[in-house]
């Protein structure tokens, strides 16, 4: 019997079920891999926005992922919501540790109504701690502006990617999808691996049922990676899923309703790609 994939989301508890951990788990399962978790924040969270956030203690968080890791063990990982500076560098340090490779690195700080899930004070351990244990990360353009601590203009995204690269991470996705607006319109993303620049290219979508895009993406990138896949592969495939899952979103709640993670993803070609060398 071939052995399944081993996935492990690192994240917070989404109680709505659209985002965070429970997100992840449906994505793993998408993409026929074994899910597993380690639970760094519990929220009171639906469609219209975050009630209340319960942090977990940093050394469970650190027992969650030893149990996993020394036990089942594990062919990629991704990071999601990591809640205060001490979660931060207790998984940066578990990485190293059990030396988790691929990791994904998923900076979240901010929720999609717009409540912050990650303390101001924890974004120097991000960029200290946590990104050069990456093996790539996924910004969105707020969050690549807050670890860059400058604002990204038309046209600057693969220059954020190649600073963000500076910081330690072996390949960088800043996601676009923020300056996309008009149906019709294309949503690229940029991928900066050292080796050049991949423009991955999505339609976009209008509907408000987004919420977990950014945990659904990067789930489907560790996913990718643990099966195998190259990371332009990898990325491909991981843009095309959640392009999907937002177009077959779901109308539920009165806020921002989740994406579809029932989708099949797409393992042969992963969707539209530009590449560019440099």
């Amino acid at each position: 019997m071939e052995a399944i994939p081993r996935t492990l989301s690192i994240a917070g508890s989404d109680s709505g079920g659209g985002a965070g951990i429970q997100a992840d788990l449906k994505t793993f399962c998408a993409f026929d891999t074994y899910g597993m978790s380690a639970i760094t924040a519990l929220t009171a969270q639906n469609t219209i926005g975050v009630q209340d956030i319960y942090p977990v203690d940093a050394d469970f968080v650190q027992k969650q992922i030893d149990s996993v890791v020394s036990d089942i063990g594990v062919d990629a990982a991704k990071t999601g919501m990591l809640a205060d500076a001490e979660i931060v560098m207790t998984v940066a340090d578990a990485a190293t540790q059990w030396n988790i490779s691929p990791l994904v690195v998923d900076p979240v700080m901010v929720s999609q109504s717009g409540d912050r899930l990650l303390h101001s004070d924890a974004v120097e351990a991000v960029r200290r701690h946590l990104l050069p244990a990456a093996t790539v990360i996924t910004p969105n353009l707020p969050e690549a502006e807050v670890l860059l601590d400058t604002t990204i203009g038309d046209g600057q995204m693969a220059e954020a990617a190649a600073e963000l690269l500076q910081m330690g991470p072996r390949a960088v996705i800043v996601k676009g999808g923020h300056s996309a607006n008009v149906p019709g319109q294309q949503v690229m993303d940029i991928l900066c691996d050292g080796r050049g620049i991949t423009r991955l290219v999505g339609d976009y979508i209008d509907t408000q049922n987004t919420h977990g895009t950014g945990c659904t993406f990067s789930a489907a990138l560790a996913a990718a990676l643990a099966r195998g896949m190259d990371l332009r592969s990898a990325a491909r495939a991981a843009k095309h899923f959640v392009t999907e899952a937002i177009r077959h979103s779901l109308p539920l709640g009165q806020g921002h309703g989740p994406t579809n993670h029932l989708v099949r993803p797409d393992l042969s070609s992963g969707g539209e790609s530009d590449e560019h060398g440099g």
